[in-house]
């Protein structure tokens, strides 16, 4: 559970950092803010946390496809 919630946290933060810049650059109105907040965040999480995503799908994956103990 601890990648997932590592990649959640840190897509959270990248997209807050991402809003904050671009509000202090001067991009104000609500709604282009957040969609372009989303759009680069979104780039940059694809660059910058592809480690984090790896340990994240490894995870699930191998929840996944652990086999469930059969009722008798």
């Amino acid at each position: 559970m601890r990648p997932v919630l590592v990649y959640t946290a840190s897509r959270i933060g990248l997209f807050l950092v991402t809003l904050g810049v671009l509000y202090l650059l001067g991009l104000q109105s609500p709604l282009p803010l957040i969609v372009a907040s989303f759009v680069i965040s979104g780039l940059a999480s694809y660059v910058l946390l592809s480690k984090q995503r790896d340990a994240m799908s490894a995870r699930i994956s191998d929840k996944v496809d652990r086999p469930k103990p059969q009722d008798d």
